[in-house]
């Protein structure tokens, strides 16, 4: 007797993409309700038709893949994944170009690859501009950001060796540390359903943590849900032009600092990822280079004033010195995470250190950037730790040429080869800083102009464009082909250049 069919869920057999395409629709309805709440009938349907169209086009392409037989694998899901931070947003920018109806779809696309990049970069100058639900899908579609990196660094970069794994993993960047056949036989996205069940109530809970705490610190609800989503994803978006037209003053800011350290090592949420010996926190190596910029870096500003011989009376600027230590303090945390809120005591910061535009040292702390695994850009901590213990090493050996020693790998935690790949990759981000600044200089800008916006795009700072460079850098006046070279900038800076080569690879097109 033949055995009945085994039936499979039509959605289990869609790829990574159109999964992630018909939640972001069905995400549209959220400011859709927004939008009619507050009355704005016209920014309500515009979100109510795209996120209909969305999922019906999801519907209808699920029902004719319903027989085919899915192929899974990890570098199908990397392949997903660019897709989403490079083609998704245009299907995220019908709305907010509908519903805006005076910017160009040029510009509601590179807003929404900014937001789901978590790069933040700020397009609209006048907050005033956007209505409310605009200002809640931009953070909104930055946290969905957000949130996808913190399942695709364990789900889909890990097995990999990509993302920071590279340095600490015992495979090649681009393939699986296990047996290629049992990787291949194997299912990613019952991992991938594994990991995120485990890890979106954690982020959604957090989320919400943050918003009620700033909501009884006296912040604006809108304001608060956008400021508490912008600090998880390390997106810096905010409607009221960050910190400074916030409510809720300095306890508002110490909230968020709080929340930034999970941007800090993914430790802080999650141990799923963790190589043995370093399960616990007080010994990561990222959190505690982290602290010490965080500390550090505040104090040498602080101290400047009085190395710098200013003529100004301590015992009368009590109040003031401690608003500049805690503005050099938020503010360090908040450009080393990416996140890039500026504390609306950095004015201060900067005149009791004597600085005028220290942009060069938050450029600085955007390119060290934050942990591995995070929704934080940047280098990563772990690649700057594996060249520390490698220069230190070096010269350990100028010494004692003869000496041998395994303390200089990190332990168990860095392998045999961390430092030399974590230089490539240095050497990569350094070469696409170096693409990105000449090919924005030929566009017409600037060299001071150019090299700002690569590193806040290659980063994903955004904030960056508006208080590095001496003067405000308005992105709405670059060309068409300026904006476009910054996109790709900001995609490769989210996916980063090691895995963008991965893709080459011939097992993926072979299949």
């Amino acid at each position: 007797m033949r055995a009945p069919a085994k039936k499979t869920n039509v959605v289990a057999r869609l790829p990574l993409f159109l999964l992630i395409w018909g939640i972001s629709a069905l995400s549209m309805y959220l400011p859709a309700a927004h939008a009619l709440t507050g009355g704005d009938q016209d920014t309500a349907q515009s979100f109510f038709f795209a996120g209909s169209l969305g999922l019906g086009a999801v519907t209808l392409i699920a029902l004719a893949l319903g027989s085919r037989k899915p192929r899974y694998g990890s570098l199908g899901q990397l392949l997903s994944l660019l897709a989403t931070f490079a083609v998704l947003p245009l299907f995220l920018a019908v709305p907010l170009h509908d519903a805006l109806k005076t910017t160009s779809f040029l510009n509601a696309y590179f807003d929404m690859v900014s937001a789901v990049t978590t790069t933040g970069a700020n397009l609209f100058d006048d907050p005033s501009r956007l209505a409310p639900s605009l200002h809640l899908w931009r953070a909104q579609v930055g946290w969905m950001g957000g949130l996808l990196m913190w399942i695709a660094a364990s789900a889909i970069l890990a097995p990999l060796s990509l993302g920071g794994f590279e340095v600490t993993a015992r495979g090649q960047p681009g393939r699986s540390v296990a047996a290629p056949v049992r990787m291949q036989r194997a299912d990613p996205r019952k991992r991938l359903t594994r990991i995120t069940l485990t890890l979106a109530p954690v982020y959604a809970g957090l989320t919400l943590a943050a918003w009620v705490l700033l909501l009884m610190a006296g912040e604006a609800s809108l304001t608060g849900l956008c400021h508490a989503m912008s600090v998880m994803a390390t997106s810096g978006i905010s409607p009221v032009d960050g910190m400074a037209g916030s409510r809720s003053g300095m306890t508002g800011e110490a909230i968020l600092f709080l929340f930034m350290f999970f941007a800090l090592s993914r430790l802080t949420f999650s141990s799923d990822t963790a190589t043995t010996g370093y399960g616990r926190l007080d010994k990561d190596p990222e959190f505690r280079i982290g602290l010490l910029l965080v500390v550090g870096l505040p104090l040498l500003l602080f101290l400047r004033h009085w190395w710098a011989a200013y003529d100004v009376n301590a015992a009368e600027n009590t109040s003031l010195a401690l608003r500049a230590l805690w503005g050099g303090m938020f503010t360090v945390m908040s450009f080393l995470t990416t996140t890039g809120f500026e504390s609306a005591n950095w004015d201060d910061s900067r005149y009791w250190s004597g600085l005028g535009t220290p942009g060069l040292i938050l450029m600085g702390l955007a390119l060290i950037g934050g942990g591995v695994a995070t929704t934080a850009g940047g280098v990563k901590l772990l690649r700057v730790y594996a060249l520390y213990l490698n220069g230190m090493r070096e010269m350990e050996r100028l010494v004692h040429p003869s000496s041998v020693s395994g303390a200089a790998s990190g332990g168990k935690r860095i392998q045999k080869d961390g430092a030399f790949i974590a230089f490539v990759f240095f050497m990569l981000f350094a070469l696409s800083l170096a693409l990105i600044s000449v090919t924005l200089s030929a566009l017409g800008s600037d060299f001071e102009q150019a090299f700002v916006l690569s590193i806040a795009t290659l980063s994903t700072t955004g904030p960056l464009i508006d208080i590095a460079a001496e003067t405000p850098i308005r992105l709405v006046e670059l060309n068409s082909w300026a904006k476009g070279v910054l996109c790709v900038a900001m995609v490769l800076g989210r996916l980063e250049t090691l895995a963008i080569i991965a893709l080459f690879t011939p097992d993926l097109w072979r299949n």
